[in-house]
């Protein structure tokens, strides 16, 4: 179960009145996660308004060393209105993901290199983050991605026939 409800301050795409909320807690360094993005892409584009979808912070840092400079960077272009450019980013080159590709993609999306600097060395964004990944712990997430469609834990493949046979039945 989702313990924390999806607010204004989450990234949302989707119909803000949608019949389905799909959160996602994600590591932007995953491999499953990469595998993940283009299918949830695709299911966007299927529902298109009947679904909300919501990405929270869960960078399994141990094993994933830039999921928090990653995570860190979306949430400076999120601050300036380009969370979800750079979260698009961020997948379609997640192996190359590095300091140096961070800073070349927020300059492709004309972000100020220097304010990226300052917010990476002041950790300016680590509470958001710090926020969604303790969120995360509180409704049981341990791994990534983990998906919740309309506040429950969804456990099984993240496939694409799968997940729309499961959003088609909550839409009936």
């Amino acid at each position: 179960m989702l313990k924390n409800p999806v607010t204004s301050e989450d990234h949302i795409q989707g119909g803000k009145n949608a019949p389905v909320t799909l959160v996602e807690y994600g590591d932007y360094e995953c491999p499953y996660c990469g595998q993940a993005y283009p299918i949830i892409k695709q299911i966007q584009k299927r529902y298109g308004d009947k679904l909300r979808f919501v990405f929270r912070n869960f960078p399994l840092t141990e094993v994933h060393p830039m999921a928090l400079p990653a995570a860190e960077v979306a949430e400076y272009a999120g601050a300036e209105g380009q969370f979800w450019k750079m979260h698009d980013l961020i997948y379609e080159n997640q192996s190359n993901l590095s300091v140096e590709l961070l800073v070349s993609l927020s300059e492709t999306l004309k972000l100020s290199s220097e304010k990226l600097e300052e917010a990476l060395t002041n950790h300016t964004f680590e509470p958001k983050i710090q926020s969604d990944f303790m969120g995360g712990v509180k409704s049981g997430v341990n791994g990534t991605p983990t998906l919740y469609i309309n506040g429950e834990r969804y456990s099984g493949p993240v496939e694409y026939q799968v997940l729309c046979e499961v959003i088609d039945r909550v839409l009936v």
